[in-house]
């Protein structure tokens, strides 16, 4: 994927850091598996796992503490 899709960190609100570090997840796991097919066989082995679900939740954590801090924590 060469799309420059993300220009900058910096979100008016919150909630739109928020989407933003969900944006920066989702695109995570298109670039590690670029196969969609694969994504969808995939899906039902981690859909239904705490483990993963969690882990999922961490990348979206993670991604979040980086747009609140390139936006100054909306200070």
């Amino acid at each position: 994927m060469t799309d420059a899709w993300l220009t900058s960190l910096i979100t008016a609100t919150p909630q739109e850091g928020f989407e933003l570090a969900i944006t920066l997840s989702r695109r995570g796991v298109k670039y590690t598996q670029p196969d969609g097919e694969v994504l969808h066989r995939l899906r039902p082995e981690y859909a239904e796992n705490a483990d993963s679900l969690i882990a999922g939740s961490q990348v979206v954590a993670l991604n979040f503490q980086t747009v609140a801090a390139a936006n100054n924590y909306w200070r």
